[in-house]
């Protein structure tokens, strides 16, 4: 008789993940891999960043640290509102997480009990559906698409009978925003019906025409996410952070010392350094706009022609439903035929995914360019 192994396991996987492994797998073939399914900048932390790192493995001891962070980063972090996005919060309101994932784990325990309902809109991030069902919260699908630009509707909403509501901005994988007076009714609206608002922000700064708003300058009692994953260049480094309202610090604390005592020293050290190089920064934002282009100009002669609108983070969800039925087999056969790694729609939008595939330019030019060629050869 079988041991038996918990329900939670069950969820569905991150498949990403999981094409990421099939291309490592590839790789150490010793065949090549073009990575355009993974949101993972090919450049390195900051220059100030990796200093101090290298200065505080010199130090010798790293210890924990407080569980809600270094003061000195949530200081640099509560600033960083300051200088960007000219909203005022106390260093006090920022915890720092095991990147956004350990974020999403502390404030989806602190907010929300089995069975309340949370509203997300689909296509949308998968682990914010797979977290929410291993903790035995119900995931409301908001389907989107391109009438509303693939963001939640306030109607939406209002039918749902929510506690919770999850939106990025831009998002992944479609890179919409919501912006001015459309942001401000949604967040209005949650505040009157005492919907609880989390915002995932974590691709700030990544952006191609305007620039991203954050739910704190609308709601106060919104809970923010963001992350060195991403405008840092820090995927590895796990290091990420939330701004919370008073109410939600001491819960936040109390699972955080005991899930995961505190966040990792090193990285917490290069976190202060990395908000220090925006100059850095933003060039690596200059290129994802020259990748951007390059599928843009260069996917329709492949017979992908038409896409989300991209008006953040480092993807185009497009539309494959001339190509293929079935999109997970479609980025088999292309990593297989092209060493091109993409992520099938269906790791996205559960009903409608076997449509598209997201396509990463998160990586280098050339690699644009050359999955491109390969991709308008593969399908002539």
């Amino acid at each position: 008789m079988a041991l038996k192994i918990a329900r939670r396991g069950e969820i569905a996987p991150f498949l990403v993940m999981e094409v990421m492994k099939a291309a490592n797998a590839r790789r150490l073939k010793g065949k090549d891999v073009l990575h355009l399914e993974v949101g993972q900048p090919s450049t390195p932390a900051p220059r100030k960043a990796l200093e101090a790192a290298r200065n505080g493995l010199a130090d010798g001891v790293l210890g924990y640290t407080d569980t809600l962070g270094l003061p000195e980063l949530r200081r640099a972090i509560a600033n960083y509102y300051g200088d960007h996005y000219r909203v005022s919060i106390a260093p006090e309101q920022v915890v720092v997480t095991i990147g956004a994932s350990g974020a999403f784990v502390l404030a989806f325990l602190a907010v929300f009990d089995p069975g309340d309902r949370v509203g997300v809109a689909t296509p949308g991030y998968p682990a914010y559906r797979n977290i929410l069902s291993a903790l035995g919260i119900t995931c409301v699908d908001l389907w989107v698409g391109a009438e509303n630009r693939y963001q939640p509707e306030i109607e939406q909403i209002a039918e749902s009978n929510l506690q919770g509501l999850i939106i990025a901005s831009p998002a992944n994988p479609t890179g919409t925003m919501l912006t001015g007076n459309r942001f401000a009714a949604l967040t209005e609206f949650c505040r009157e019906r005492k919907i609880r608002l989390i915002s995932d922000e974590i691709y700030h700064r990544i952006a191609f025409s305007e620039s991203a708003a954050t739910a704190i300058a609308y709601d106060p009692n919104a809970v923010v996410v963001n992350s060195f994953s991403k405008y840092f260049s820090m995927t590895g480094w796990r290091i990420g952070w939330m701004v919370l309202p008073n109410d939600l610090l001491r819960p936040i604390e109390r699972l955080a010392q005991n899930l995961f005592i505190s966040p990792p020293t090193l990285a917490q050290l290069a976190a202060v350094m990395a908000l220090e190089s925006d100059e850095e920064l933003d060039t690596n934002v200059a290129r994802y706009a020259r990748n951007r282009q390059i599928l843009l100009n260069n996917l329709p002669q492949a017979g992908i022609d038409t896409f989300a609108p991209a008006d953040g983070a480092f993807y185009l969800y497009a539309d494959v439903s001339g190509l293929t039925e079935d999109s997970q087999s479609c980025c088999r056969a292309m990593l297989a035929d092209t060493g091109v790694a993409s992520t099938p729609g269906i790791d996205f939008d559960p009903k409608r995914g076997n449509s598209f595939v997201r396509f990463s330019f998160a990586g280098a030019t050339e690699e644009m360019v050359e999955a491109t060629k390969r991709l308008r050869e593969w399908n002539r």
